[in-house]
């Protein structure tokens, strides 16, 4: 045997052994496998999916696949960010773990309106479900939300809504025309034309209703059905035909609430009474959870992640100060809190409303405020360098919060409507009936937010 065929055999006898090696292994596998309980060789897989990244509209999906198979349930928080009961209720849902069915949960479907604590920016996005081509950010969001409602089996809409519902006049507050404390739909049943099934919208609230009820002492907290009879010709409610709930029911064929808290509560008290109305549907539709989150904890930053020209970055805790030199561009990477999701970083003076991961040259003293949601919860100070340590690590420097300065302190107004930054001992310009508000006061002793 020459030194050729010699190698090839010796090639082919480690072959043997590798692969006799990978038999054996495998035999071990699956002789391992068959001792593991048939639930636990189903790990749970959930997803995180994110549009419009890093901008003020940015749209967070979060999909929980339960160990079992079964219904999915859509739960939608925040399209109107007047409305925290129902963002943080559903914030709740993003990390939860399910033995069985599934959970698609956006948290905050309007982030913007969230931030600014408004109901809408261009238009109110809970209206824009019927065929509209008025291009705006609500529009391709609500077109996302759409193909969700499409994989969903159920849809819940979470709001806060105005004063308590109740069939009867009772007052100003507790009318027909109210809808806190309600589960609203948009008809009694509905027969889907596709299919010929029956959905008893109304049985379906009722019961949820009274299975809430049980876990709410107060009588005039309870929750009621409310019909709207969007699509009759006399009902009370024809805008809701460009809702989102609508158009689950007549265009989707699912079944779909309107989950109304009463804003005259107290913020938990809300968030708890989603809490309960979430669970009930999911207790109804079979989706079985492992281990529901509640966390009501006041928000609070620990510490931002900021590069400055690009350099290595570093990290500013709540309330220190970041020293720089005029006309450096610094770039936000990281929020550091007790929460993960609905924070924001909000260079006052410069970009929008949350100016995380976008490169800012600033030219004056500011601060960045922090938020979750629409509540601040830190501040990061910028400060000038005055020449004195301009020449270490570029002028770069991390301090405590330094005592008040006129250089250093400045004002958010608001003239007419329209906002601007003002320095200590700037001079504005007004003539008369002009509308003046001082919005912020901007300083570096405390966070004045």
């Amino acid at each position: 045997m020459d030194s050729k065929e010699a190698n090839v055999s010796s090639q082919k006898m480690k072959n043997t052994i590798f692969y006799s090696y990978c038999i054996i292994i495998s035999a071990a596998l699956l002789i391992i496998l068959a001792f593991i309980p048939p639930d636990s060789a189903h790990a749970q897989k959930r997803t995180h999916s994110v549009f419009f990244e890093d901008t003020d509209n940015e749209l967070n999906v979060y999909r929980i696949y339960g160990k079992k198979p079964g219904n999915t349930l859509l739960l939608i928080g925040g399209i109107q960010g007047d409305e925290p009961g129902g963002f943080l209720s559903a914030d709740h849902y993003a990390d939860i773990s399910l033995a069985k069915g599934n959970l698609i949960v956006v948290p905050r479907a309007n982030f913007q309106s969230i931030v600014l604590n408004r109901r809408k920016i261009n238009e109110d996005m809970n209206r824009k479900f019927a065929d509209e081509y008025k291009s705006n950010y609500e529009t391709k969001i609500v077109a996302i939300l759409k193909e969700l409602i499409a994989e969903s089996n159920c849809l819940l809409n979470l709001h806060d809504g105005s004063g308590f519902f109740s069939e009867k006049w009772e007052g100003p507050d507790r009318n027909p025309k109210q809808y806190g404390q309600s589960i609203i739909a948009d008809c009694e049943s509905y027969v889907n034309p596709k299919t010929g099934k029956v959905i008893k919208l109304g049985d379906m609230a009722r019961s949820v209703c009274e299975q809430i009820n049980k876990n709410i002492e107060n009588p005039r907290h309870r929750f009621r059905f409310s019909n709207h009879k969007t699509i009759e010709k006399r009902t009370l409610h024809k805008e809701q035909r460009k809702s989102a709930t609508f158009y689950s029911l007549y265009t989707c064929g699912i079944p779909a609430f309107g989950i109304e808290t009463s804003k005259s509560l107290q913020l938990e008290l809300k968030v708890r009474h989603h809490n309960l109305a979430i669970n009930a549907f999911m207790e109804s539709f079979g989706i079985v959870p492992e281990t529901p989150g509640l966390n009501l904890d006041a928000p609070e930053l620990k510490y931002l992640i900021v590069s400055v020209n690009n350099a290595l970055p570093v990290a500013v805790k709540n309330q220190q100060t970041l020293n720089i030199n005029s006309g450096d561009t610094i770039t936000i990477s990281h929020i550091e809190s007790n929460y993960e999701r609905g924070l924001s970083a909000d260079i006052i003076g410069y970009g929008t409303i949350n100016d995380i991961r976008k490169d800012t040259k600033i030219k004056g003293s500011t601060r960045i405020v922090v938020r979750k949601d629409y509540y601040p919860c830190g501040s990061v100070y910028l400060a000038l360098n005055d020449g004195r340590n301009s020449s270490a690590h570029g002028g770069i420097s991390v301090s405590d919060a330094p005592a008040v300065s006129s250089s250093f302190l400045s004002y958010k107004v608001k003239i007419n409507n329209y906002e601007q930054i003002c320095q200590n001992y700037d001079r504005l310009k007004l003539i008369m009936g002009d509308t003046f508000e001082i919005v912020d006061v901007m300083t570096a002793i405390g966070d004045p937010s």
